[in-house]
């Protein structure tokens, strides 16, 4: 007997739904990506318990007749592609014909939708791949899909669903990428009941940035057009100030569709080269027109990848669009952009290297220091002529030096040491920072005027489940309008960060690392990057006093050898490896 058979089609349906299908958020995309095609001007969502219970969606577009309505839940069913050429132009959001199959074989769904040529409407309903018969029913034009208790049938699948609260912040995103790409649409979004956002058709681009995100992020936005070979390119710019330490404010837009794209990431990343510290993001929101032929979407389940029959000219054109805009505005709006290295960064080995040439071009032989002699002076002459006097500090030999500002050479007993001063500072903070947290909230100190800052529903969700976490790096922060709060106290360890940007880059963390991970690791990944805004940074000049300071702080931590990162905060060359170097042995 043969142990290979054929899989039933509602399998082969809940099998292809794992790819189609990983949440939530992934019904709402397709869905509301079905009725852009079908040409509606005005969309609602709704979803209850983060749309775990119910996720529906309402347009006022075409809509379907009895005949199209049954078949429309059939695998690989679809009205936008007919013949294997409409595949090498595609012109609609979707095209496979196996969302709406795939979305019926693990839910309970509901779909009524009505054409304008009828009084009319039709309902069907499908449980779980479960199809039932096409019914009349009154209804607007336009078509409403409600899916109701995703995975409910699969729960294996559906305990790898998150709370609502996480579930709730996905779909926004979803939304938010809609919202972006199709400006001439009224759109809505209401959760278990409750407003979250209402975008109405007439909005510019900047002004649905500003109600989905913040006036902040609108306000500090720079926009540049282009058009040339092919492609016509919009773009809205961060300034440095708005730099985020994730890509969270990176959008990109193909033709309406939200992508991803390894090839415009870096453009972007170029474009800002010298503007920002490289560690962070610039906010970007970039719009592409260019022909369906000259792409292709159909190369991932989600559609979220396209692939470029000329990548180098995609690359090198939003390259040239972004660099000119950035290079032309003010110098003065990139003043709060930290310093930048060398645009050819010396490797590791030579700065090593010229470190060590310097420490000992510094240092004189052990005799001219007990002497104190100054050069071109003498015990027995006069100042003009070889006067001897005790040397000052300046000219005394330190046990240690700094050079580029960024590195501390320090003698030992058997050789060198050459230290990163932010790195090893880092981790004397996180240490600190640990230990200080571990019973109690960090010691705060009133801000003289507190700051305030916008937040997005998203970013409000975030303060409102971790408020325990904030509580405990000693953060007060009190609401400040309907979509704003105010930090009123803040850490006296963190006094070098700037409240608002490190909330921000804590909202950020928790957002991107969160969902994986325990109240005490996430609280550990908050200490990491509050010692690293807390550290001495590289490029500050340092006094005597600091960096004697900082040497002794080394002993007192554990682990001083690397930083919370994993980089090492010191080098160490015994006097055997300086000789084998300088081949005296």
């Amino acid at each position: 007997m043969g142990r290979i058979v054929v899989l039933d089609q509602n399998m082969v349906n809940m099998i292809a739904a794992g790819e189609v299908i990983e949440r939530p958020a992934s019904v709402v995309k397709e869905l509301v990506e079905n009725s852009i095609d079908a040409g509606a001007t005005k969309i609602t969502v709704a979803v209850e318990d983060g749309g775990r219970k119910l996720i529906s969606v309402t347009d006022n577009g075409s809509g379907m007749d009895a005949e199209d309505l049954s078949s429309a839940f059939e695998p690989h069913t679809t009205s936008k592609v007919r013949t294997s050429d409409d595949l090498r132009a595609i012109s609609t959001l979707g095209f496979r014909g196996e969302a709406l199959a795939s979305i019926a074989s693990v839910a309970q769904v509901k779909a009524v939708s009505r054409t304008n040529e009828q009084l009319a409407g039709n309902f069907i309903e499908i449980d779980c791949g479960s199809k039932g018969q096409v019914a009349p029913c009154s209804a607007d034009i336009g078509t409403t899909i409600m899916v109701r208790d995703l995975f409910y049938k699969l729960p294996a699948r559906r305990k790898f669903l998150k709370t609502a609260n996480t579930e709730i912040t996905h779909v926004i995103e979803q939304f938010i990428r809609i919202a972006l790409g199709n400006t001439n649409m009224e759109l809505a979004l209401t959760h278990n009941g409750r407003d979250v956002y209402r975008i109405s058709k007439e909005q510019s681009i900047r002004s649905r940035i500003a109600e989905l995100f913040s006036p902040d992020v609108a306000d500090n936005l720079l926009e540049t057009r282009s058009e040339e070979k092919g492609l016509n390119i919009t773009a809205y710019l961060g300034m440095p100030a708005i730099a985020a330490t994730s890509s969270r404010l990176q959008y990109i837009f193909l033709n309406g569709r939200f992508i991803r794209d390894k090839f415009i990431s870096h453009a972007i990343k170029e474009a800002y080269r010298g503007a920002i510290d490289p560690s962070r993001y610039p906010a970007a929101f970039l719009f592409i027109q260019m022909s369906p032929e000259d792409y292709d979407v159909n190369v991932h389940p989600t559609k979220i990848e396209v692939r470029f029959f000329n990548a180098n000219l995609v690359h090198s054109q939003i390259l040239a669009c972004l660099r000119e805009k950035l290079l032309t505005t003010d110098i003065d709006t990139f003043a709060t952009a930290p310093r930048q290295p060398a645009a050819f960064p010396l490797r590791r080995d030579n700065r090593i290297a010229e470190a060590m040439e310097e420490f000992f071009k510094r240092h004189r032989p052990q005799n001219q220091q007990q002497l104190g002699f100054i050069p071109g002076t003498s015990p027995s002459g006069n100042r003009q002529a070889n006067e001897y006097r005790e040397p000052s500090i300046e000219n005394r030999a330190s046990k240690f030096l700094q050079i580029h500002d960024s590195f501390i050479i320090a003698e030992t007993d058997d050789g060198l040491i050459i230290i990163d001063q932010h790195a090893l500072h880092e981790r004397i903070m996180y240490e600190r920072l640990k230990k200080r947290v571990r019973d109690n909230p960090l010691e705060s100190q009133k801000l003289l005027v507190p700051e305030s800052f916008q937040l997005t529903k998203t970013q409000m969700d975030v303060f409102d489940n971790n408020a325990d976490l904030i509580e405990k790096l000693g953060i007060e922060i009190v609401p400040f309008g309907p979509k704003a709060i105010a930090i009123q106290s803040f850490p006296v360890l963190l006094a070098k960060a700037q409240p608002v940007d490190f909330l921000r880059d804590v909202i950020d963390l928790i957002v991107e690392k969160g969902e994986s991970l325990d109240g005490d690791s996430l609280l550990d990944e908050v200490l990491h990057m509050a010692a690293c805004k807390a550290a001495i940074k590289a490029g500050t000049k340092l006094t005597d006093a600091e960096i004697e300071q900082l040497i002794a702080d080394k002993e007192t931590v554990e682990n001083s050898s690397h930083c919370p990162h994993g980089r090492p905060t010191v080098l160490k060359f015994t006097l055997a490896e300086l000789e084998k170097q300088f081949k005296r042995t």
